[in-house]
């Protein structure tokens, strides 16, 4: 049965796009429906199996690869941790699919969309339920090409083209990481498989590289590179800039993309390989530090976007931080636990965020919504949810997993510590107020587009709302039923599928923190919240109080201009896309059109190669051309000498 349960969306895929040829695209529509709900149902029967009842399997189907010491079975690892993911993501993209029946309903690759969908789910089942590192590269790899596949399926429009191959791109950057990483795995371990390199890691703890008489742990190098391969794949800072701009996607792809498959797998690849990062102290700092950088850069660059599916890709980033740096903080499963939090309530923002876009007939600059609560309500009314279980609201189910996080932050008692607990407490703010700016705009502003397309704004389809209701179940009540056994202090609900060693002991530490403490990140997000519904009047008494006119008259000149900078800033992303594009493609360009192109390809290889050769051939026939005279003294010397060249030669040799 776990094996049907894995292969289910390869089968899906290719009987949907061999059916709808004989049996109509109705039919092949209905079996998407009916066979999404057999693959969740079955993601509950082995998340009661294998989670609850503890009735782990491992399964291997024959070699793939065997080249001497190098051998690569088909394995597949069903413990918690793999069944954890595996159940979240057959949910949210069983949710997905029945979102899509109705979203993508009027276009004529209607089949071809959803065969995508199944197809990345597949490869996300892949990775994983893998039993070795080569196996997961393999899902790794099938993930990213189905999203180049998805962001540009409107391969019509030119930045929907640009944002797939960024994607494409910067995950590039990232999996060379981990084929580094991978490759030192083997040279290391002689093996790929998890269950002895997780084994002999402890004695091969204290093996060093050494380089120009400086010595480098081996597992402090692996760890780095599987790190930056989770960097790219999970958008952390410096590899975040395909994130946003993958929003050109539909809809329904940035749901699964960003709750569910992608941008999780960096995230898991870290809690999958625990036993690596457990030992290497000095990566495990590293990672603190990008994960709280990346929440609060990403949290500050959100509350500057107008664009609803970027200011949701921005909060995705964001809370991909928490789960990051909390890993750093070695409490693996809070970061688990987490990451199937947000997955519900952040596929419902963007489902919810897709049912206003369909009903504004494509706009998606959510300044041109506004007061649209009593055409939408039940979008209203999920979206609601989805933000406050975003911002942290309490009993919600973001409220367990980030106050959670932060509170084991702060025990740490630690530079890292403190320094990630303070970016994430201020980012936690930054993140309620965007929240309810978002509402802001697009419910209870004013209305601020043109009749034609206010009169046209209607509720979404019965299929499409049912999808919804799903996630805003998961996004109420999933925090309250998974906290004890995923994060509560003395469970065994992961048994040896994540490792944490002995002398950690934050999640016992927290619960003696001061309440203050305790209420700090939740006084933050109320503030947010407040700062989010009172918009309207701080953008007026800006508008009355700070025009040029009077900050010219006053001294209070230094904080309006610093303001607008800081503002300026955080809109223009932090200028990572400008430093990219200018400094470091840009430059490379130049330089590759001036060093290879014009002085080796256009200039050594041509002239040593086919128009050199060709130069000197036309050259070498012009002259004998014009020394062919025709007179028979001339040709008998000519024998002659080709003759005695010729003997001469012969003797030589």
């Amino acid at each position: 049965m776990a094996m049907l349960f894995v292969m289910f969306p390869l089968l899906n895929f290719f009987f949907i796009r061999i059916i709808h040829h004989f049996l109509g695209k109705r039919k092949a529509i209905l079996w998407i429906g009916h066979s999404y709900l057999i693959i969740v149902i079955l993601g509950f029967v082995l998340f009661w199996d294998i989670c609850l009842l503890h009735n782990f399997k491992y399964l291997q189907f024959g070699t793939w690869v065997n080249c001497g010491v190098f051998v690569v079975n088909w394995g597949f690892l069903f413990d918690p941790l793999s069944i954890s993911m595996l159940w979240m993501v057959s949910i949210i993209s069983g949710s997905v699919h029945f979102y899509s029946i109705g979203y993508m309903k009027g276009d004529p690759h209607h089949i071809r969309f959803l065969s995508y969908l199944s197809l990345f789910t597949f490869f996300m089942f892949i990775l994983v339920t893998s039993d070795n590192f080569v196996q997961l590269f393999l899902g790794w790899e099938g993930i990213g090409l189905c999203s180049y596949l998805l962001i540009s399926f409107w391969n019509t429009r030119i930045q929907a083209n640009k944002a797939a191959i960024k994607a494409l791109i910067m995950n590039r950057i990232g999996d060379f990481g981990f084929l580094c990483g991978l490759l030192l795995i083997f040279y290391i371990f002689r093996t790929v498989d998890f269950a002895v390199v997780f084994s002999l890691v402890p004695f091969v703890a204290s093996t060093n590289l050494t380089l120009y008489s400086s010595h480098f742990s081996f597992l402090d190098l692996i760890c780095l590179f599987l790190f930056i391969g989770s960097m790219g794949k999970s958008a952390q800072i410096g590899l975040h800039t395909w994130l946003p701009d993958a929003m050109e996607g539909p809809t329904p792809v940035s749901a699964l993309i960003h709750a569910a498959t992608l941008v999780t797998a960096g995230v898991f690849l870290i809690i999958r390989c625990s036993p690596l990062f457990e030992f290497s102290p000095t990566i495990l700092c590293f990672v603190l530090f990008i994960g709280g950088l990346t929440a609060f850069f990403a949290a500050t660059t959100a509350i500057t976007q107008d664009d609803i599916k970027k200011v949701i890709a921005y909060s995705t980033a964001s809370q991909l931080g928490y789960m990051v740096f909390i890993c750093g903080l070695s409490s693996y499963n809070v970061s688990l636990f987490h990451l199937i939090n947000h997955a519900f309530f952040k596929a419902l923002l963007f489902l919810g965020a897709g049912s206003i876009i369909h009903a504004m007939s494509g706009e998606q600059d959510m300044r041109k919504f506004g007061r649209i609560v009593k055409l939408i309500p039940y979008t209203y009314g999920m979206l609601f949810v989805a933000f406050l279980a975003l911002s942290g609201f309490p009993f919600l189910s973001g409220f367990y997993s980030k106050d959670l996080i932060l509170e084991i932050a702060f025990s740490g008692y630690h530079i890292g510590g403190l320094f990630s607990y303070w970016l994430g407490t201020v980012s936690a703010g930054l993140t309620a107020f965007y929240s309810f700016r978002v509402l802001y705009h697009s419910f209870w502003g004013e209305l601020n587009t043109f009749k034609f397309y206010a009169q046209n704004i209607h509720e979404l389809p019965k299929n499409m709302g049912f999808a919804l209701f799903i996630l805003s179940i998961g996004s109420i009540f999933s925090g309250y039923f998974l906290k004890d056994a995923f994060v509560g202090i003395g469970s065994t609900f992961w048994g040896n599928s994540i490792y944490t060693s002995s002398n950690q002991n934050l999640g016992l530490d927290m619960e003696f923190l001061p309440l203050i403490v305790k209420n700090i990140p939740l006084i933050f997000s109320f503030t947010g919240i407040f700062l989010g519904i009172q918009l309207n009047n701080i953008l007026k008494y800006l508008f009355n109080e700070l025009t040029e006119e009077k900050i010219k008259r006053t001294s209070s000149v230094v904080y309006p201009q610093n303001l607008t900078k800081l503002i300026w800033f955080f809109n223009n992303k932090w200028y990572f896309d400008y430093i990219y594009n200018y400094y470091i493609g840009y430059s490379i360009l130049v330089q590759s059109y001036n060093k290879f192109y014009i002085l080796i390809d256009k200039g050594l290889i041509e002239k040593m190669g086919p128009q050199g050769f060709s130069y000197c051939i036309y050259n070498l026939a012009k002259y004998v051309t014009i020394k062919q005279s025709g007179y028979i003294y001339n040709l008998s010397c000519l024998l002659f000498l080709s003759i005695m060249l010729i003997v001469n030669i012969s003797l030589f040799f």
